[in-house]
């Protein structure tokens, strides 16, 4: 009798669990995903969609936190946090990934990309697949989509039209060897500064300058405390998505491709609003009162390719011959 008493409240549970009343709870498994970008950007609000989709599609097993605004460190935390299991997800510049798996520099040589099609469809190729499987092999880390940064540009308190003019300009630039490249090639005074740390150093005086896509210095209101707007488009940028070894061990294969088709998703859906608004802001940023200046593009890329040739930069010549006939 006493055995039947026991054993009643246990079967019960167990067919409860097996009807999928409190399963999802107990096999639910909280991810932290974490970006530097504002909540009102689009690779913020995508993430969070790829977020829900994720938890709609797992049937609640997977709840997805999204952090934004460096809330939970800086870009080069982040990376680092990634095998530290301090993080789960991350959506940055692949230029910090390269420092662990220089590859991936090639993309930010300067004006290797054409335009952001160029760039799409390098992210298709079999040469950045490859990256992606040795770069999985050396640190475990999957890299899932790659979504559209935007062309970089360069805001500053003067307008400056050629190479030459800008010897001894003090431009901040994201803490990764590759952005440096294009300024040191010309003479100025590149500064490594934290995005998040960026509009206060351009307000006081730190930097002169600054080298974003038009939506970002939409976004962070780097216009506020700028004058002049150069269409450099030295580096045609994007952001892939990151999963943690520690998550993407423990997914079965039909989660990995879950994971992978939701966050692709996401980044084209992010990549379609920054094209958009990218297309309208020179119009508005004119219309703020900003100079905006067509520079002599050819000047610098001339000048890059003499004194910072792709080899110099520890790259590969002939993954950049590969990224050129990517179509």
């Amino acid at each position: 009798m006493r055995l039947l008493s026991f054993i009643r409240p246990v079967l019960g549970m167990l067919l409860a669990v097996a009807a999928g009343m409190p399963a999802v709870a107990l096999a639910q498994q909280k991810l932290k995903w974490a970006h530097v970008y504002e909540a009102s950007e689009p690779y913020h609000t995508e993430s969070v969609w790829a977020a829900e989709e994720i938890k709609k599609r797992s049937k609640g097993k997977f709840d997805i936190q999204v952090f934004p605004a460096s809330s939970l460190g800086k870009e080069t935390d982040l990376n680092q946090g990634l095998t530290l299991g301090s993080v789960d997800i991350v959506i940055g510049g692949p230029s910090f990934a390269a420092r662990s798996y220089p590859r991936f520099g090639i993309a930010y040589y300067p004006f290797i990309f054409r335009d952001g099609d160029h760039l799409l469809a390098y992210s298709k190729s079999s040469l950045f697949q490859e990256m992606v499987n040795e770069f999985r092999n050396k640190s475990g880390i999957q890299v899932t989509a790659y979504t559209y940064y935007g062309a970089r540009h360069t805001t500053a308190q003067k307008t400056f039209n050629q190479c030459s003019d800008i010897k001894g300009l003090k431009i901040r630039v994201p803490d990764a060897p590759a952005y440096t490249a294009t300024w040191q090639a010309c003479g100025a005074n590149p500064t490594p500064i934290a995005f998040a740390e960026v509009y206060l150093a351009l307000q006081n005086g730190t930097v002169d300058a600054q080298e974003n896509p038009l939506t970002t210095i939409e976004a962070k209101k780097f216009f506020e405390v700028q004058k002049a707007i150069m269409l450099t488009g030295h580096i045609v940028d994007g952001l892939v998505t990151m999963v943690a070894p520690h998550v993407w061990s423990t997914l079965n294969p039909a989660e990995q491709k879950m994971f992978t088709e939701v966050m692709q998703e996401a980044a084209a859906m992010a990549t379609a609003k920054v094209k958009k608004r990218e297309a309208e802001l020179i119009d508005i940023f004119k219309k703020k009162g900003l100079q905006v200046v067509a520079v002599n593009r050819k000047s610098f890329q001339d000048t890059v390719l003499k004194n910072k040739p792709v080899e110099s930069l520890g790259l590969s010549r002939a993954d950049y011959d590969r990224v050129q006939t990517a179509k």
